[in-house]
C-alpha cells in the first residue's frame, strides 16, 4: 500500500494525560479519512485510560519511565522489545507530536515516512534527520488542538481535518464502577454538578473557601454535589478544607470521591453530571471531549491554547482582573494559587446562568 494509502500509522504522545487525550483529534482527522487505516498510539506507561477504549485506536503501545531504574542493560533490553513490537507493525507514517529524543529515534526507525514538529529546544541537524517533514508549531493564540493537527498537512489537506474532535469514549464497566461508589453514600439516580478543585499543579487552583462557597451556594440552590479528587495529599486536603466549611441543607447532597476513582470512573462520573465546575487540569479536558456543559476557572497558563476545546465550556480568566506572571515564567512548585483574583460572585453568576439555561 503507498503513503498516500496508508495501511498502518503511529502516533506518539509522550506526554500527561490530558495531553494524550488532546491528541485524539489526529487519531480522528486520520480515521475520517483512512477509515480501513489502523492507528496505533504509544504514550507513556500510565497515560493511557483516557484512550483505552477509544474504537479509534487499532494497538497503544507504552514506553515506561521506570525503565531507567532498572539498569542500563535492563532498561536497553525493554527498550529494544518496545522497538521490536513497533517495527512488526510495518508503519507507513509515524506522527510524532512530542519533543523526547526517543520518540524522533522511534519514529525514524519503525515507520517509511516520520513527520514531526519543529520545537525549539530541537532546532537542529539530528532533530531533522530523524524526520522526512517538519512542521512549524503554531504560536500561542492557537489551541494546541490545532497545532497538533498541522503536522497531518504532508498527508491530510488543511480543509480534510477542520471537524476533527477530542473524541473520548466511556465504557460500560467504569460507569457501573462509579455508579456503585456513589450508591455506597445513598446515591440513588439523583442529578448533580460535579466539581472538581484540584489540578497536578497547585499554582493553577483557586482558594479552598471561595470553592466552598460555591459548594454551599449550589446546595442552597436546590443542586446536589459530587466533589472529586486525585489521590495526590495536597488535593485530598483541599477537599477535606472544603466540605469542613458546608451547611449541607437537609434534602441536598454531597457525595465524595476522593482518591478513590480511575481516570476512566473520573470520566464516567463527569459524562453523569449537569454540569463541571473545574480549573486548568485534565478533568477540564475530559469534560470538553464529552461535550459537558462546563465552567473552567484559568490562571497563569496560555489561555487561548490550552482551554478547554469545547463550544459548551465557558472559561473565567484570572487575568482579566489582575496582572499574571508570564506563563513561560511559572515555576511549577511554587504553591502560590494564581486564581485568587477571580471574584467568587463572577463565578456564581456564570455558574447559576449555565444552570438556567440547562433547566429551561
Amino acid at each position: 500500500m503507498s503513503l498516500a494509502q496508508p495501511k498502518r500509522i503511529l502516533i506518539i504522545k509522550l506526554r500527561h494525560h490530558g495531553d494524550v487525550l488532546l491528541s485524539t483529534p489526529v487519531v480522528d482527522a486520520l480515521k475520517t479519512r483512512f477509515p480501513d487505516c489502523e492507528i496505533d498510539m504509544l504514550v507513556y506507561a500510565g497515560t493511557g485510560q483516557l484512550i483505552a477504549d477509544n474504537p479509534q485506536i487499532a494497538q497503544i503501545f507504552t514506553l515506561d519511565r521506570n525503565w531507567k531504574k532498572l539498569g542500563v542493560f535492563k532498561q536497553l533490553a525493554c527498550e529494544k522489545n518496545l522497538l521490536s513490537k513497533l517495527k512488526a507493525r510495518d508503519y507507513d507514517w509515524a506522527f510524532n507530536l512530542s519533543d523526547q529524543w526517543s520518540a524522533a529515534v522511534i519514529a525514524k526507525l519503525c515507520a517509511r515516512c516520520s513527520v514531526g514538529l519543529d520545537c525549539i529546544k530541537r532546532d537542529g541537524f539530528w532533530w531533522r534527520f530523524c524526520h522526512d517533514f517538519i512542521n512549524h508549531e503554531l504560536d500561542t493564540s492557537h489551541h494546541i488542538v490545532e497545532n497538533q493537527l498541522n503536522i497531518l498537512a504532508p498527508l491530510i489537506r488543511p480543509e480534510d481535518v477542520a471537524d476533527a474532535k477530542v473524541r473520548l469514549w466511556v465504557a460500560q464497566d467504569a460507569r457501573e464502577s462509579m455508579r456503585q461508589k456513589l450508591r455506597e453514600q445513598g446515591w440513588s439516580g439523583e442529578d448533580y454538578v460535579l466539581m472538581h478543585p484540584g489540578a497536578r499543579w497547585h499554582f493553577k487552583c483557586w482558594e479552598d473557601g471561595k470553592n466552598a462557597a460555591i459548594v454551599q451556594l449550589l446546595l442552597n440552590s436546590g443542586q446536589n454535589v459530587v466533589l472529586t479528587a486525585s489521590p495526590d495529599t495536597v488535593e485530598q486536603y483541599m477537599l477535606q478544607e472544603i466540605i469542613g466549611r458546608l451547611n449541607i441543607p437537609e434534602g441536598r447532597k454531597v457525595y465524595v470521591l476522593s482518591g478513590c476513582l480511575s481516570l476512566r470512573e473520573l470520566a464516567a462520573a463527569i459524562e453523569g453530571a449537569k454540569l463541571f465546575v473545574g480549573v486548568d487540569s485534565a478533568p477540564m479536558h475530559i469534560a470538553a471531549a464529552l461535550d459537558k456543559p462546563q465552567i473552567s476557572l484559568f490562571g497563569a497558563s496560555w489561555v487561548d491554547k490550552w482551554r478547554p476545546y469545547s463550544e459548551q465550556a465557558e472559561v473565567i480568566y484570572a487575568g482579566d482582573y489582575a496582572e499574571l506572571p508570564h506563563p513561560d515564567s511559572i515555576d511549577t512548585n511554587d504553591p502560590t494559587r494564581l486564581l485568587k483574583a477571580i471574584p467568587l460572585q463572577d463565578v456564581w453568576d456564570k455558574i447559576s446562568a449555565k444552570l438556567e439555561a440547562l433547566e429551561a
